[in-house]
């Protein structure tokens, strides 16, 4: 009879294999998905932020009520309904409705409720590991289930370019099996094992702490968003009052939690060191590493992939087999590291992994536009090495930290830290590229197209916002053609059938924006490595070993020789 150690992990790893397909293969899709509900990419930013971010936003704001939850009211119980809601919001997502604006509504409004099925989810699966695992195994359970959550990223990549290829639907068609799967067996095999705490819900702790982070997630959502004649929003007084009240909130919420009789977030686990740096270390890597994805597919998609002749509507599928590297470094590394932090500690595994990510990072930033791919193929890997080098050991390291009946609210704090650490990165990347392409992308648009002599055509090209020619980039998609269709017959006349072919065919627009974007990249990938260095700093200040209950276990054993 299989051990029930191993049933909790395989359900739990199929959980976050599932969620983390679902949270990348929208990524790699959008093109098809606005093609198929008919939306203009390049005029409806908003919705496509929102699909981006909105999954993100609701399951960073829910994980720790959900976390709390758990260890009220059964940390499996409440897994089990993730896995029942994500499967639902799949398929609402597959049978959308309508098209247009009300289309792109209900497809966001779907995530969102996929989002709080994830947050079930992705609260407990760490904790369910914990409570199964003895602590000398946890590792290496954890790590089995990072490289599940690292695989599913790529995973989503590959099948979203197989299946919006077919049809946009079948995107999300296919979380629905795994997820009816996933529910029914972890209905009929996951036992509660935890200790279930008495306790009651902290409202002004859940209102203060979900109110501060979504307004602070809303401020900097449409932070990217042009703005009256800048093309950023960070200047919008509802994106300011959004930011500020969402601070503002964030910062009482602590105070709170030190008033209230049961508060969610246990801020006295920040007293355990191994808990603290973990969280930071980890928090900081989000940041530093979570919006490198997505400007890789930009690179890949937008500009690598058209200039070697790919279609763009191949783009998103070969995106996807060519960053297969970044998961085969991490598939190789994560299950040693969590092995060996097991029995070592995870401070020097953790450490050098963050510092590996450093040196990655840097040398992306040293790559030309029309790089060498077996350059780009190592770098990935060895990226892969130090991510699979720290996230298992680093996870373990904060779940062995904490007493068994808080280990739901720390689940889901670390998992808050994290999600909210993504989003934060997503928006800090995309701020640095929009801005540094706002200084050099009108010029470089303007001349590329100057030695036409078509004054209306250099004239649109010198406007196009550098919000859209980054959209433009990741979607795949030449806007030249439909500037050019705005034109007067009379205009375009003047240029040659040829010349036209060239215009908005697949090398242009990328060769036109490869400089300045290849510039804003390095800046943001070079901000991203100071980012990690500070988390390896923080990752080196966790301490020696440390696990709960051997010192719980050393503690009474010095009691008892006292007595006697």
């Amino acid at each position: 009879m299989v051990e029930y150690k191993w049933v909790a992990l395989s359900n739990t790893t199929i959980g976050v294999l599932m969620a983390s397909i679902n949270g990348t293969i929208i990524l790699i899709s959008l093109p098809s998905i606005f093609r198929g509900i008919d939306i203009n990419p390049l005029t409806s930013f908003q919705y496509l932020l929102w699909l981006l971010f909105g999954y993100n936003i609701v399951t960073a704001t829910l994980l720790v009520t959900f976390g709390r939850l758990s260890d009220m009211f059964g940390r499996v119980r409440l897994y089990n309904l993730g896995f029942a809601i994500f499967t639902v919001g799949s398929i609402l997502l597959f049978l959308t409705p309508n098209t247009g604006d009300a289309g792109a509504l209900e497809l966001i409004f779907f995530r969102i409720v996929q989002g709080i099925g994830g947050a079930f989810l992705f609260a407990n699966s760490a904790a369910i590991i914990t409570d199964a695992f003895p602590y000398n195994q946890r590792g290496t359970a954890l790590g089995i289930n990072q490289i599940a959550a690292l695989a599913g990223s790529l995973v989503g990549l590959i099948l979203g370019g197989i299946l919006a290829s077919t049809n946009w639907r079948y995107v999300f068609l296919v979380s629905v099996p795994v997820g009816l799967l996933g529910t029914v067996w972890s209905y009929l095999k996951l036992k509660e094992t935890s200790v279930k705490v008495k306790q009651k819900l902290d409202i002004w702790g859940n209102a203060t702490f979900a109110a501060g982070l979504t307004l602070l997630l809303l401020g900097v959502t449409y932070g990217l968003l042009p703005y009256g004649n800048s093309v950023m929003g960070w200047g919008n007084p509802w994106v300011i009052a959004s930011m500020v009240a969402g601070t503002g909130l964030l910062a009482a919420f602590p105070f709170i939690e030190t008033k209230v009789e049961q508060p969610m977030f246990r801020m006295e686990l920040f007293k355990i060191r191994s808990f603290a740096a973990g969280n930071l270390a980890g928090f900081l890597r989000s940041i530093a590493y979570g919006g490198v994805m997505i400007m890789l597919i930009i690179l890949l998609q937008g500009i690598w992939l058209p200039l070697h002749g790919y279609s763009y509507q191949s783009t998103p599928f070969w995106a996807g087999v060519y960053t297969i590297p970044l998961l085969m470094g991490f598939v190789v590394m994560g299950p040693i590291s969590g092995k060996l932090s097991d029995k070592f500690g995870a401070r020097g595994f953790a450490t050098a992994g963050m510092m590996i990510v450093v040196g990655s990072l840097l040398a992306l930033s040293t790559l030309p536009y029309n790089f060498n791919y077996v350059e780009f193929a190592v770098i990935l890997f060895v990226m892969g090495l130090g991510n699979g080098l720290f996230a298992s050991p680093n996870t373990a390291s904060i779940m062995n930290a904490v007493p068994r009946e808080h280990r739901g609210a720390a689940s889901g704090m670390r998992a808050t830290l994290q999600n909210a650490g993504q989003t934060a990165s997503l928006a800090i990347f995309f701020t640095i590229i929009i801005t540094s392409l706002a200084g050099s992308l009108p010029t470089a648009l303007a001349k590329a197209v100057s030695s036409y002599n078509v004054p209306q055509l250099t004239y649109a090209m010198q406007h196009l916002t550098p919000t859209g020619a980054l959209f433009a980039a990741f979607l795949g998609y030449n806007p030249v053609g439909s500037i050019l269709q705005s034109l007067p017959t009379s205009v375009t006349s003047t240029l040659s059938s040829s010349t036209i072919a060239y215009l908005t065919g697949n090398t242009f627009f990328p060769t036109a924006i490869a400089p300045s974007f290849m510039s804003a990249l390095n800046l943001s990938l070079e901000i991203g490595a100071a980012l990690a260095f500070v988390a390896a700093v923080a990752s080196l200040l966790r301490g020696k070993r440390f696990v709960y209950e051997e010192q719980t276990q050393v503690v009474a054993n010095e009691k008892v020789q006292r007595n006697s």
